[in-house]
């Protein structure tokens, strides 16, 4: 009859062809293979199949291939490769532990994230690649990691991160830390930054990158720190930049001061409307699982989250709807967020300008109209100048010239009458030549009618006499002699 030694030797060995027997240099406890510090240079076979959680960090495993896992390890949910001198990870690495939800890679050699290297990972939620080479990430790289929550990607090489993974709707939908510190961005889209929900912001961690200080850049940071950002406030000693004129790394919060930038006071929130506008208030809260949201009105009045007072209503995802502004619509509302662990309060400033905007077009029908009234002005200005009708022009046509004797010009400019008080006028004479008229002193009356034009004139008759008379008329009125009567 067997012993009690025999049976365990024999359950010993049962156990060991189900589900393998724990390697060597390795410790293993219950479902845990801890296999760190053995000085590994490949990973140990066989593994047990029951292993949930695998640790073969600070080990020398160079490279990480397609058949590093001989068989499906489908109770594996962490492994753990940090300290090891990885310099190459296999795209069909992870194809047989389809569950894993923890996966350590940090401290290492990796120097690109190829594509699609982690499709396979669909519920890893922890990602660690800090301490590494990194100096290229392929957007695809994230692809399938729908349930990733935390990313750390820093103390590496990386000069440009793709951002756009981190929209709403993106690949990664439920990523709640990116650790970027300690790169080498020198930039950052600051307008899609600020556009990430709160909750998102709270844990983007940028210090130590060589950053070039602008004024948007202290905009976020400066926000970031009103809103108590824990990824401002845990380092803001570190956010620092360096301006143009100096390689010394200053603080990104002193940007507001003179000998600086100068730039302007960050404002948290606010939003710019006229009057009958529509507008939605975003309660952008650091909690993501909030229990309730609450907005309160200028006037202190809380708007019901059922349904609104008419004009203002609560929507879906908490926002505050307001509709048909009105001018006492303006001031600061307040949305009062509770969560599980703590409790936030959000003020957004709503100005509303006491005017309507009808249109895009408003602005350019409003050019066109005073383009049209400066047109229509200088063209009746040069009318005035230039199409004024003249007094010759008054005249009628077949009105009979006064004789050149009792013109204007001599009857104001000529001291001597045409003829004596009392005597008949002498009838003009025909013949020969005409002497030339006298003016004042006897002198030759300038703008009188030369001799040889007077006898032309007089061959071509009333005409051309009144021709040469009209400037005649027109010099005297505008002559500077004063006018005797």
């Amino acid at each position: 009859m067997a012993g009690p030694g025999a049976l365990l030797a024999v359950l010993a060995l049962a156990a060991g062809a189900a589900g393998g027997s724990c390697p060597q240099r390795c410790v293993c406890a219950s479902n845990i293979l801890s296999c760190s510090q053995a000085v590994l240079s490949s990973v140990p076979a066989p593994l047990p199949r029951f292993t949930a959680v695998l640790d073969l960090s600070h080990n020398n495993l160079s490279r990480l291939r397609a058949d590093w896992a001989p068989g499906r390890l489908a109770h594996l949910h962490a492994l753990l490769l940090s300290h090891n001198g990885l310099a190459f990870v296999s795209t069909e690495a992870f194809a047989h532990v389809p569950h894993l939800r923890h996966l350590d890679l940090s401290s290492n050699r990796l120097r690109a994230l190829e594509e699609n290297l982690f499709s396979d990972l669909a519920e890893l939620e922890v990602l660690l690649l800090y301490n590494n080479e990194i100096a290229a990430v392929d957007r695809t790289a994230f692809d399938n990691l729908g349930r990733l929550r935390k990313l750390y990607l820093g103390q590496n090489h990386i000069a440009r991160f793709p951002l756009e993974l981190l929209r709403e709707g993106s690949r990664l939908p439920q990523l709640a830390l990116l650790d970027l510190s300690a790169n080498r961005l020198r930039s950052l889209p600051v307008a899609e930054l600020q556009a990430l929900p709160a909750w998102l912001r709270d844990r983007l961690y940028l210090h130590g990158n060589p950053l070039a200080c602008d004024c948007p850049l202290f905009q976020l940071v400066a926000r970031g720190w009103r809103r108590r950002l824990s990824a401002v406030l845990d380092f803001q000693e570190e956010l620092r930049c360096l301006p143009q004129d100096s390689g010394v790394p200053v603080s990104i919060l002193a940007l507001a001061g003179r000998e600086l930038l100068n730039c302007s006071e960050a404002r948290e929130a606010v939003l710019e409307a006229h009057l009958g506008d529509t507008v939605t208030l975003g309660c952008d809260s650091r909690l993501r699982a909030a229990h309730s949201r609450h907005w309160v009105t200028p006037g202190g009045e809380q708007v019901p989250e059922e349904a609104g007072n008419g004009s203002a209503a609560v929507l879906a995802n908490g926002s505050l709807q307001l509709r048909a502004l009105r001018p006492e619509d303006a001031g600061t509302y307040a949305c009062r967020v509770a969560g599980p662990a703590l409790n936030e309060t959000l003020y957004v400033e709503l100005l509303v300008h006491n005017f309507t905007l009808h249109g895009p077009h408003d602005g350019l029908n409003t050019a066109y109209t005073t383009l049209v009234g400066c047109i229509l002005s200088v063209v009746l200005v040069l009318i005035y100048l230039y199409l004024t009708p003249c007094r010759c022009c008054c005249r009628g046509a077949d009105k009979t010239p006064a004789p050149r004797d009792d013109s204007l010009n001599s009857s104001v400019l000529s001291a001597t009458p045409n003829h004596a008080a009392g005597e008949p006028p002498q009838p003009r004479s025909t013949a020969g030549p005409r002497a030339p008229p006298g003016g004042q002193n006897g002198r030759f009356k300038a703008g009188g009618t030369p001799p040889a034009v007077a006898v032309a004139g007089a061959r071509e008759g009333p005409r051309a006499q009144r021709k040469l008379s009209d400037p005649d008329s027109v010099s005297s009125v505008f002559s500077d002699t004063p006018i005797v009567v």
